[in-house]
């Protein structure tokens, strides 16, 4: 309790980056990977060649990889100049974008294809039908593996704390400059991740819950 204590200021200053961080990168990769998805099922080719050509490369790329680049590499581009909270909220961002955009693809096909033709038959273009009738039936579908991804997603915010972003990944390095047992500060910070993650499991079971009751 005394490394807590005597350290609270690191902790607390380090688990506001990961939820400031956490928040950010799930809703750009929740609205990214929405997107990414309707052009994977979109009757236009080339979107549909693009949305499979980023899942591919995103998913088989390992998240370290995707961090460096916007930590080291972007730089160099001299394009717009982002803080180092900007790029790794970016990288995590395009990265679980493509498994967002794997999930909601898995929850459309879940709909009957004759609700998408019974809206086309009405005159409904590709983009509201997409957007009035099958994605509201898709999300039902899609609670459990999204907030699975989005737990990952919160655990991999801790890989920005090796590319000069201060969040809970990098309590330990202050710790040990200040002389405290490393071991039972990052006990600590487990024990924190798993109250941070407990909401969202609680939220998935009440959601998965009520929406099974409506299927």
């Amino acid at each position: 309790m005394d490394v807590l204590l005597d350290n609270l200021d690191l902790y607390v200053g380090g688990f506001a980056g990961t939820i400031g961080l956490f928040v950010v990168a799930a809703i750009g990769s929740l609205l990214l990977g929405t997107l990414v998805a309707g052009m994977r099922v979109s009757p236009v080719p080339a979107l549909r060649a693009f949305g499979t050509g980023y899942v591919t490369i995103l998913r088989n790329t390992p998240l370290t990889l995707v961090l460096f680049f916007f930590a080291f590499a972007y730089p160099r581009l001299e394009l717009v100049q982002l803080s180092f909270f900007a790029l790794a909220s970016v990288g995590l961002i395009l990265y679980t974008a493509a498994f967002v955009c794997e999930v909601v693809r898995s929850g459309i096909n879940t709909v009957p294809v004759g609700q998408a033709e019974a809206s086309r038959a009405l005159g409904f273009t590709f983009t509201q039908t997409l957007g009035q009738v099958v994605l509201p039936q898709a999300v039902r579908a899609t609670v459990p593996p999204m907030t699975n991804i989005q737990i990952a997603l919160l655990k991999n915010t801790t890989i920005a704390s090796g590319f000069s972003v201060f969040q809970a990944g990098g309590i330990y390095q202050n710790l040990s400059e200040r002389g405290y047992n490393v071991l039972v500060g990052l006990l600590w910070v487990a024990l924190i991740f798993v109250i941070l993650v407990a909401p969202l499991t609680w939220m998935q079971r009440r959601l998965d819950a009520r929406w099974g009751v409506a299927r």
